[in-house]
């Protein structure tokens, strides 16, 4: 192995990289950066075929000024094809008394180290480094990798260069080494042209490692140049906010780095056209700083819900679900309602769409044959029978064809199904598909499927967020974790009737119990909401509940008891969006999990 110097040429890209001396602290600034740009030569095209490794050549740069460089021959134990050597020159003889490559490659990666990979075509030499590692049972280092082919179809055009070849592309951008096949030639070649894509790229504001491994021509120079609009971010959890000219909220989103967010919406991070036209109106960027990611993530919600943005698609319109109504009333019966009332119904919901609603009341109308007329009905109706009452579909009460008691009886049973035990209703339409299955009418079998789970969903739903709705108040904590899985400090929350009410992190060499006791002090007082309904939107507590039911969540106190059913919907939820090959997927719902009786606060 061999160390050679620097030659004038690199000496001279020095003066080029002076010219993006001005670049802003968004990101890693390239300037900063090590660059290791290596190059192979090899005895075939895929190392999985056979072929081994003849050549390694590599130069590391910073700055503009070369820090080093590393080339070796490597004795690849396979014979070179003849047109391999006159290829590259490399011949038998030459790589006879070369180090292989168990000792090659730990050198080179030793050279590497810390630094951003480059290659020409980096799939090509980065996957023969890998499986040479592989093989030898060595960690592969974790190395950023940038591949100047791909970067260069963003950036040349058919006017600069005939094609993205090395060789075209030295050629375009100046560099005084030609390409030889020669893989320090070629590593040396592969620097000027790193350093000319990055003297373009920086004319057209990118000066980070984030924005050049990101870039795409389908963001505009325009678009790049709003990247200020985050300098003034934290990197810390919460809620940002995209503004017009006029102070109008265009677009709100949450992330755990709001600056880091932000500054994805001025790279080819973001490349959303809706997002492109956003990011083209906003002339401003307001970040809400938050203690923990849940309360980002309900901030989110109750701020897209107030100012509906025309840019966000989901959650901006909470008001508009629907509810299935058991009514109280002498002959009760289904409806689809729009609120829940404060009059001792019985409701399952929320339902985000009317039809999916429709399906879930005509499941229970296929279990239970309750009225389906929408008057209401005297306690002794003497009026004609209707159309379903003839089909035998309906009991009747409006002819007396029924007595209350029998009536009341399967009241009691869909009320049962609605709030604790839904076995009935998925045994009646598991065994109608069945039938239709047998029948080979499949195309009926699916709508009582889709009916089914429409059921099994909603009753899973309205049961989970009861249980918690139920509660005036549930305290919870859990340590966070950073991104490289390392465990911090302690994330606290208050939930009132479902609503998030307080949020914080204990802080360092506090004391734990003083810190609960006062957010739970400043809390948000909360009031419960009618019926089942928690007392905020029905995503929000769904949010809650997903933190409260992960792994490592423990439960400081609870007011009330937090309850499920053991027999509930919960335990019959099945994965319906597998469709399986044949004509129609069938599988009957089936024990999934069951929900525990009581959650029991952490002593």
């Amino acid at each position: 192995m061999s160390t050679t110097a620097r030659s004038s040429a690199d000496q001279r890209a020095g003066s080029r990289w002076e010219s993006q001396r001005s670049f802003d602290e968004l990101g890693r600034p390239l300037r900063d950066l090590t660059f290791c740009v290596v190059d192979l030569e090899t005895t075939g095209g895929s190392p999985d075929g056979g072929a081994g490794i003849t050549e390694i050549g590599a130069v590391k740069v910073r700055g503009g000024e070369v820090l080093g460089e590393f080339q070796t021959l490597v004795n690849p134990h396979t014979e070179i094809p003849a047109f391999i050597a006159v290829l590259t020159g490399i011949t038998n003889s030459m790589v006879a008394d070369a180090p292989p490559i168990e000792a090659a490659l730990p050198a080179f990666l030793e050279f590497a180290t810390g630094a951003v990979l480059v290659a020409h075509n980096a799939p090509f030499d980065v996957g023969f480094l890998r499986h040479f590692s592989e093989q030898q049972g060595r960690p592969w280092p974790r190395f950023e990798v940038l591949d100047t082919a791909r970067l260069a179809r963003r950036v040349v055009t058919r006017d600069d260069a005939p094609n993205c070849k090395l060789s075209s592309l030295a050629k375009a951008f100046g560099s005084p080494v030609t390409p030889n096949h020669r893989a320090l030639e070629d590593a040396r070649a592969t620097v000027h042209v790193l350093h000319g894509l990055m003297e373009r790229l920086g004319g057209l504001g990118v000066h980070t490692l984030e924005e050049l491994q990101t870039f795409s021509s389908r963001v505009s120079a325009a678009q790049r140049r709003k990247r200020h609009l985050a300098e003034g971010l934290p990197h810390a959890p919460g809620v940002y906010l995209f503004r017009d000219d006029r102070e109008r909220v265009l677009y709100v989103g949450t992330s755990r780095d709001l600056r880091t967010r932000v500054r994805s919406y001025f790279t080819a991070s973001e490349t959303r056209s809706r997002m492109g036209e956003m990011v083209g109106i906003a002339t401003c960027v307001d970040g809400i700083e938050c203690a923990t990611a849940l309360e980002a993530e309900v901030r989110e919600l109750r701020l897209i819900a107030e100012h509906k943005p025309r840019y966000n698609r989901r959650s901006r319109f909470p008001e508009k679900v629907h509810f299935v109504k058991l009514t109280r009333e002498p002959w009760p019966r289904l409806s689809l309602v729009r609120r829940v009332l404060d009059d001792d119904a019985d409701y399952l919901g929320p339902f985000s769409s009317r039809k999916t609603a429709e399906k879930c009341l005509a499941a229970l109308h296929d279990t239970f044959p309750v009225r389906q007329c929408s008057e209401r009905l005297p306690r002794d109706p003497s009026r004609s029978p209707c159309v379903l009452a003839e089909m035998g579909r309906c009991l009747s009460p409006c002819n007396g064809s029924v007595d209350d008691t029998t009536y009341a009886a399967v009241v009691r049973q869909l009320r049962d199904s609605l709030l604790r035990r839904p076995d009935d209703v998925v045994e009646a339409i598991n065994g109608r598909m069945a039938a239709l299955a047998a029948d080979e009418r499949f195309e009926e079998a699916g709508v009582h499927r889709d009916r089914l789970a429409a059921f099994v969903r909603a009753a899973a739903r309205t049961q989970r967020l009861s249980a918690l709705t139920r509660c005036p108040e549930v305290v919870a904590a859990r340590r966070e974790t950073d991104p490289t899985g390392r465990v911090g400090r302690w994330e606290v929350h208050v939930v009132r009737h479902g609503r998030l009410a307080a949020a914080g992190v204990i802080p360092a060499g506090a004391d734990a119990h003083t810190y609960v006791a006062t957010l739970r002090l400043s809390a948000e007082t909360v009031s419960p909401a009618p019926g089942p309904t928690p007392a905020a939107t029905a995503e929000e507590t769904e949010k809650i509940l997903r933190w409260l039911e992960s792994p490592g969540t423990r439960l400081v106190d609870v007011d009330g008891e937090w309850t499920c059913p053991v027999a509930g919907a919960t335990r019959h939820l099945e994965v319906h969006d597998a469709v399986h090959q044949s004509r129609l997927s069938l599988v009957p719902f089936a024990d999934r999990r069951g929900l525990t009786t009581v959650h029991q606060p952490a002593r």
